[in-house]
């Protein structure tokens, strides 16, 4: 099995601790049983041989779990900046790119949002990349069932889809926005003939490499990220990139960063484009609005539907989320600790606490974390945050504890139709 292990590091980057070797040896006893084979040696060298025998290891051990609009500050920060780039970019083509782009919700979420924010067909490329033959046929097919609407807010179904008898059929004109190939970002040949993408979503790939693996993947990103282009990553990744050619985007939760040569925003800028409404509806109502003279409350607008709805006041934890995402962590903390005072202990408000610690350098980060995990032990995002705490002060067998305990616990929720910070909701 170590040697397996070893040829899985080899070819696509994969850091068996980070999945767990559980997981792995069950995939290959799986293949073994299909292939008539017993011993494992003799699987071992059949895939050092056989290059298809290869694949169908691969597309047993890769991670595909993804859905619409996965994570809203993201997105939300990724229409900003395109509101930004098209100010400064009056004419040439958007260029966005999605790896791992897994079966396609992801590049389909880009190509979305664009949409809604008016940018026309022709003015933006999103290629989509993955390794897996599987994922991507099931991206061009782009027929979804209900795992992959997961997002509070699903009106972009209405907009973009038709519904079918196997779920939701994509419409054409999102299609057509993006690109898909087959690729392996460890490949010395990956996209190397393409000019430099605006935008770069590579969220949650890191995470299954070791740290020479990670700095490869990242030497490659760099290259392919243009001088002014923003990176997005996951929130267990963001401190491994800082080190690696690229530094924080400053914008909170949204984990993006750039190369160090790209103009940095100002704190007063920064919370100006933050309430710039973001994936409107067509007749342009923003979901949310938040200025500095407005109630720590804000309220979310829902689109209209014919008749006149009243605004509904949104949840203390949704406000400040909101508030957190505007860069105003102070409040947003006020918001979490004066909620735990009428509420009481609550996994999601001491995640919360804990990730405005984080943004802020605040030691105090990992007793939150912690306080999260002991009321709810499969907390995903406690558990990858926990994951990145460690790593940083040196402890990566510790590291490696939590991300194998977060990775059970998303595949838990994959099993059970269940996003992986909804499971005890």
């Amino acid at each position: 099995m170590t040697q397996i292990e070893s040829l899985l590091r080899k070819e696509i980057g994969l850091d068996a601790a980070s999945i767990g070797s559980t997981l792995i040896h069950r995939a290959v006893r799986l293949r073994m049983k299909a292939l008539g084979l017993k011993k494992p040696e003799e699987y071992g060298r059949l895939l050092k041989h056989s290059p298809a025998a290869l694949e169908e290891l691969i597309e047993a051990v890769v991670v595909t779990e993804t859905w619409f609009f996965r994570d809203r500050e993201p997105f939300a920060a990724f229409g900003r900046l395109v509101l930004r780039w098209l100010s400064t970019h009056p004419v040439g083509t958007l260029r966005a790119l999605s790896v791992p782009c897994a079966s396609g919700e992801e590049p389909y979420s880009l190509a979305m949002a664009l949409l809604d924010a008016c940018v026309p067909p022709h003015r933006f490329v999103i290629d989509g990349v993955d390794i897996s033959a599987r994922a991507l046929a099931r991206a061009k097919h782009a027929v979804y069932g209900r795992n992959s609407f997961r997002a509070k807010d699903l009106a972009f179904r209405d907009r973009y889809f038709r519904h079918v008898k196997d779920g939701y059929a994509l419409n054409s004109e999102v299609r057509e926005g993006v690109r898909f190939h087959r690729g392996n970002v460890l490949g010395d040949d990956f996209l190397g003939d393409g000019a430099p993408y605006d935008f770069i979503f590579c969220r949650n790939l890191l995470i299954y490499f070791d740290r020479a693996t990670q700095v490869r993947a990242l030497e490659r990103l760099h290259r392919l990220l243009a001088p002014e282009g923003v990176l997005f990553v996951g929130p267990a990744e963001l401190p491994l990139v800082a080190g690696n050619g690229f530094v924080s985007a400053n914008l909170p939760l949204a984990f993006a960063c750039h190369k160090p040569t790209a103009p940095a925003m100002s704190g007063p800028e920064r919370r100006a484009r933050s309430r710039i409404p973001v994936l409107p509806t067509p007749v342009r109502t923003p979901w949310s609005t938040i200025g500095p003279g407005e109630p720590r409350a804000p309220q979310r607008l829902r689109p209209p539907t014919g008749t006149h709805q009243t605004p509904e006041p949104i949840s203390d934890l949704d406000a400040a989320r909101q508030l957190a995402d505007a860069g105003r962590l102070e409040e947003a903390a006020a918001i979490c600790e004066s909620h735990l005072r009428k509420q009481g202990p609550s996994a999601q408000v001491y995640f919360l606490r804990g990730l405005l610690c984080d943004a802020g350098g605040d030691l105090k980060a990992s007793d939150y974390y912690r306080k999260a995990l002991y009321l709810e032990p499969n907390h995903y995002e406690t558990l990858l945050h926990m994951a990145l705490l460690l790593e940083k002060s040196g402890d990566s067998a510790g590291a490696r504890v939590f991300k194998r305990r977060a990775e059970r616990a998303q595949q838990n929720c994959a099993l059970a139709g269940l996003r992986p910070d909804r499971a005890t909701d």
